[in-house]
């Protein structure tokens, strides 16, 4: 039986497909609602919503979309900006256009901002904080935040979630799942791009990034990552004031990265900051497998001693260690412009399909290397020309992880400053060590005999296992008991096509007996009468007719007389 909750759930997310409905008839997409098998519902909706105006009908539809995101709110908001930095799931003039996202919303009230500390700390504010501005620093759809003073006489921060925001949330998750349910069902194709697979990660990051008690635990893994580290400067947590929703750490007063004057007024060295940021954003990917996804400008200040401190620690990305000895092995060869060796390692990543064109890619991607080939090293954009790699491939239906396209748009972002900074900046000078000491790590003894020492535990584990794994595999045999489950694809369509078509012969055979039944009663004469005909044969002929003008109406709506 459900609960008051998940009848309550269910209810804000039927309200909720219906202005996703609107929205999308708003925006000139009722045809994507078609493909995903709701014809009856379009046809009802074209009803009930307006079509686009001119001047939206006018715009490209990646524009649109935006826009219908927008919209739609926060939630929706996020996923564009998540999909911005996936080439492979989106075309490229959808990327584009969803990195135009912000998060344009107006701030809560002051009050809403004392009851979420009240509800999270579990204490008054006025015993935690001497001091709290009313007016925000900075207003998200997730949280807002504010200026403070603890008790104690710190100066702080305190991000605040929005009230009402993890419902709001939950209630689009389930929509936005219901949606790839349906793509994923009817869309041809589009198990390649894994609908299903893209919101359950999308609903693990916004719902991590909601929890804000991870981000603190974040700032601070990063902090030991970094522990000894004189360049670079984390702020730090006050967790005696910080829960789930509340998150309080240091206030830093520095200089935004971006702010050229103010940096050569303050007489730093931004050619030393480009590269201390360089280096530590590689060594947070090559080295440590965990980086800061969201590099941007407005998240990086510069404290005394060009020293470099990063805020907003809600999107990271991480790497395991084989991927990133594969990232290795990949800008190597990019960067060595070797196309065999690239092509090498994608067939060796294995996520690749039966049909890949092998001879096609390798023509695509000499012709992607070869615009760079008397480029000076120094020039190359090492970010950009990631990203246009994962382009290519993605065009041949190859996929990669979400983290490394995370890291393709975060390594742009580096660069972009780096250059801001100092136009002599030449990343590949600075990728050259981190290459070098991770193969040279990659062949040491200590790192050979470790991966050794894993294969010969996992041949033992495999021996060990393997004469149970036998006797139980015969036993099931000899109890008649040992099954093999076949998936049968691509026939839901299929199935789908010959219910409706079962349904409207039954409906057929229903109205034909219904005549019949009605004209044997006709001619009987018999029973009750009204303006003297039968009753019974006249409520047949209605009832008849009835289903058959509907019928007849929703095989023209359908389009296929």
């Amino acid at each position: 039986m459900l609960s008051i909750a998940q009848v309550s759930r269910n209810i804000r997310s039927l309200r909720r497909y219906r202005q996703i409905v609107r929205v999308l008839f708003k925006y000139g997409f009722d045809h994507a609602l078609e493909l995903m098998g709701l014809s009856q519902f379009v046809a009802r909706g074209r009803k009930l919503f307006r079509r686009p105006e001119a001047e939206l009908a006018a715009l490209s539809p990646a524009r649109r979309m935006r826009l219908a995101l927008e919209e739609l709110g926060p939630t929706f908001v996020k996923l564009g900006q998540i999909l911005s930095t996936r080439p492979d799931v989106i075309p490229r003039s959808f990327v584009l256009e969803f990195a135009k996202l912000q998060d344009q919303v107006p701030s809560f009230p002051f009050e809403a901002v004392e009851d979420q500390i009240r509800a999270e700390l579990r204490r008054e504010p006025e015993e935690c904080f001497a001091f709290i501005d009313t007016e925000p620093l900075a207003a998200a759809s997730i949280a807002q935040v504010h200026r403070a003073r603890l008790i104690t006489g710190e100066e702080v921060v305190i991000k605040v979630r929005r009230p009402g925001v993890v419902e709001l949330v939950e209630s689009d998750i389930d929509a936005i799942m219901g949606l790839a349910v349906l793509a994923e069902r009817h869309l041809p194709g589009s198990d390649i791009y894994d609908p299903v697979g893209l919101v359950k990660e999308f609903a693990r990051t916004i719902r991590r990034e909601m929890d804000f008690s991870r981000e603190a635990h974040t700032i601070e893994k990063f902090a030991g990552n970094f522990a000894g580290d004189p360049t670079l400067y984390f702020p730090t947590v006050h967790w005696g004031f910080t829960a789930r929703g509340v998150l309080t750490m240091e206030y830093i007063d520095g200089i935004k990265v971006s702010d050229m004057a103010t940096l050569d007024a303050a007489g730093l060295d931004r050619t030393l900051i480009a590269r201390r940021g360089a280096n530590a954003f590689l060594a947070m990917v090559l080295s440590h497998g965990f980086f800061h996804g969201d590099p941007h400008p407005g998240n990086v200040l510069i404290l005394p001693n060009n020293v470099i401190c990063l805020l907003d620690y809600g999107m990271v990305g991480r790497l395991d260690a084989q991927l990133k000895g594969y990232l290795t092995d990949l800008l190597m060869a990019i960067v060595g412009r070797d196309v065999d060796e690239v092509i090498s390692l994608l067939l060796y990543s294995g996520e690749i399909t039966d049909a890949l064109d092998t001879r096609a890619l390798k023509r695509d991607l000499t012709g992607l290397i070869d615009d760079y080939y008397e480029v000076p090293l120094r020039e190359i954009e090492v970010g950009r020309v990631l990203m246009e790699f994962l382009e290519v491939i993605t065009t041949y239906r190859i996929k990669f992880q979400a983290d490394l396209m995370l890291l393709a748009k975060a390594l742009v972002a580096v660069e972009g400053m780096g250059r801001e900074l100092d136009p002599e900046f030449d990343m590949v000078e600075y990728l050259r060590p981190f290459m070098k000491e991770a193969v040279r790590e990659r062949v040491s003894p200590r790192q050979v005999m470790k991966e050794l020492s894993s294969h010969v535990l996992s041949y033992a584990t495999l021996a060990r296992n393997l004469p149970r794994d036998l006797k139980e595999f015969l036993n099931r045999i000899n109890r008649n008991k040992f099954k093999i489950d076949l998936e049968h694809r691509g026939l839901d369509r299929f199935i789908r096509e010959l219910d409706k078509s079962i349904n409207r012969l039954s409906s057929s055979l229903i109205i034909a007996a219904l005549i019949v039944g009605s004209s044997i009663v006709m001619q009987t004469d018999k029973g009750p009468k009204l303006l003297g005909f039968p009753v019974f044969a006249f409520l047949g002929y209605t009832i008849a007719g009835f289903i058959g003008l509907y019928w007849v109406i929703a095989i023209i709506r359908s389009g296929r007389l």
